[in-house]
């Protein structure tokens, strides 16, 4: 597996979780994009009581189980694992990349070029702003540097969007608190139960207890299905039928710190960012896991769809103006996502993108890396 996290460890003693006692006594620094940092073996977790029954899988949710292949199935070696992320993700950013690449087949450095990169960036959903940004530092660059090789201009392109796009890689820090508190929101169908479980399954391999929130007391699948994640990773799971998600997510606060678990994870209910009234309660949970545990919640993520091109920067305004998020994590990259949006993310409102997910299996969900993700945007 590639490095997730980036953990840091607490200045003062602290006893360590139960559930984690087999670990080893001092863990590694996990930064993304860092595939030389050793990795720590993978606990065994026990299994924790649950503070209510959980109800077996239903049909609706049973293919849950399909999200993780048997680990003979996947690459073995770091090299193996980076060649298939990187395949993967081309695979996802196609569409914006042959776009992109075909350019500069054979081109001439000229106004016309500069036109048809211009329609193929706002094509790619960057947006205007960013759009125009890089062509302007474009055209400052080959004029500078004296560039009349189209691949030279390319590179250059490259160079500028790697620049434009590093200030939102950023790794999700662990250790900070405990428990670190993350609240996980976004709209229907952005994939964010299905993220939470994943992040839950990989904080376990670096010897993270970990406890969820069913929070999206609106959709009785989504609760479902957040316990069929449970179930798998022998993670207790606060939920109620129905009840007031604030409460949810107060009392799971409070089951973290009496028990002394390293991650406390609450779903929320999807919503649009124009559905005021749920948007207001979005704030009401943020204020009664505050009263729960000062200084919570530590990390405020918004889930989107890559798919949803430039919607997605008005999803991140408003979730960052009602919340004041911390970070993003970008799914669904393996469809239509065309990419760009990223662009125009990190010009009108650079939230640090933590997670890019390319499909629906476990390692399919990997650190932001600017780097990898030009190298797949522009071959």
């Amino acid at each position: 597996m590639f490095s997730f996290f980036k953990r840091k460890k607490p200045e003062t003693d602290v006893a360590e979780p139960q559930e984690a006692a087999s670990a080893p006594a001092a863990a590694p620094m996990f930064v993304p994009g860092a595939l030389d940092a050793p990795l720590a073996p993978t606990p065994t977790p026990a299994p924790t009581p649950t503070p209510a029954p959980v109800p077996a899988a239903s049909a609706a949710t049973a293919d849950i189980g399909e999200l993780f292949p048997e680990t003979a199935e996947r690459p073995t070696t770091e090299a193996e694992q980076k060649r298939s992320w990187m395949t993967r993700l081309k695979a996802g950013l196609s569409k914006t990349s042959s776009n992109l690449s075909l350019l500069f087949v054979g081109a001439r450095i000229d106004e016309d070029l500069y036109e048809e990169l211009e329609s193929a960036l706002l094509m790619s959903d960057a947006g205007m702003d960013a759009t125009q940004y890089l062509l302007d530092e474009l055209r400052r660059k080959v004029k500078e540097d004296k560039l009349l090789d189209a691949a030279q201009v390319k590179a250059a392109l490259k160079e500028l969007m790697v620049e434009l796009l590093s200030p939102l890689q950023k790794p999700l820090e662990l250790g900070r608190h405990e428990p670190l508190v993350m609240m996980i929101s976004g709209v229907n169908g952005a994939g964010k139960t299905t993220t939470i479980g994943k992040l839950a399954k990989h904080m376990q391999r670096f010897d993270q207890s970990v406890l969820l929130a069913a929070g999206d007391t609106f959709r009785a699948a989504a609760r479902e299905q957040l316990m069929v994640w449970g179930q798998r990773n022998n993670v207790t799971v606060v939920s109620q039928a129905s009840g007031d998600p604030a409460a949810i997510a107060f009392d799971a606060v409070q089951s973290g710190k009496a028990r002394g678990l390293d991650v406390v994870m609450v779903d929320t209910a999807g919503r649009l960012p124009t559905q005021l009234h749920l948007m207001e309660e979005l704030k009401k949970i943020k204020r009664v896991i505050g009263k729960g545990m000062d200084g919570a919640p530590h990390e405020t993520l918004l889930v989107i769809d890559g798919n949803t091109g430039q919607n997605a920067l008005a999803q991140v305004k408003a979730f960052d103006d009602a919340l004041q998020l911390t970070g993003l994590v970008i799914t669904k990259l393996d469809g239509t996502a065309k990419g760009g949006v990223l662009a125009a993310i990190a010009r009108t409102r650079p939230v640090p993108v933590y997670f890019i997910g390319v499909g629906e299996k476990l390692d399919d969900l990997q650190p932001f890396n600017a780097e990898e993700f030009v190298e797949a945007l522009l071959g």
